[in-house]
């Protein structure tokens, strides 16, 4: 292997967050509303600072009511149009979901359907469709289709999570530099080997 190529691997192992395991669970818009549900308890305690991980498919949606209120774990943050296969049931090309603002709940601010999450007595943060991070608290996670109303929600979205070893991810804009320090470096080594 080349110089460059075991540089580049050295480059990638530091890069990739170690998870010790992964989990996927069903949260329920109606069940688990944050006004009117309880949250869904995940079952994985987690403890401040500790790196996990969770994603849901973007074409998985749940619904606040009535049309046009469908959206995935992101909320109802735009435009939404159906498919013709999703769950809303509806032909393709019909607006399923739009911007209905923000909900503003125990001081915390999220658009309406979103995927949120909160930490045993921690705040509430959101995690939506793609989240990676570490724990704001210490406790047990519990997840909850964020709303003002539970009575018309429907369906649920699918959650997987990966949970850290009890080391915190890496700062995405410390590894930027990281990364780009060390190509520097590089750039600057065959710079002198060259003169």
């Amino acid at each position: 292997m080349s110089k460059s190529l075991k540089i580049l691997a050295t480059i990638l192992a530091v890069a990739a967050i170690p998870y010790a395991q992964a989990i996927m669970v069903t949260v329920d818009a109606k069940v688990n509303s944050s006004s009117g549900g309880s949250g869904f308890d995940t079952g994985i305690d987690l403890v401040t600072g500790q790196a996990f991980g969770a994603s849901a498919d973007l074409d998985d949606l749940w619904s606040a009511g009535t049309l046009p209120r469908w959206s995935n774990a992101d909320g109802l943050d735009g435009d939404l149009f159906a498919t013709g296969f999703d769950e809303s049931g509806q032909a393709a090309g019909t607006k399923i979901g739009q911007d209905f603002g923000l909900w503003n709940q125990d001081g915390a601010s999220f658009h309406y359907g979103s995927l949120v999450g909160q930490i045993g007595a921690g705040s509430f943060f959101k995690l939506g469709t793609s989240f990676a991070g570490n724990a704001n608290a210490t406790g047990r996670l519990l997840l909850y289709y964020w709303d003002s109303n539970s009575g018309d929600n429907a369906e649920s979205i699918k959650v997987t999570f990966k949970i850290g070893d009890g080391k915190p991810v890496p700062d995405q804009g410390g590894l930027i530099l990281s990364f780009l320090g060390l190509g520097m470096l590089f750039l600057f080594s065959r710079m002198k080997k060259r003169q």
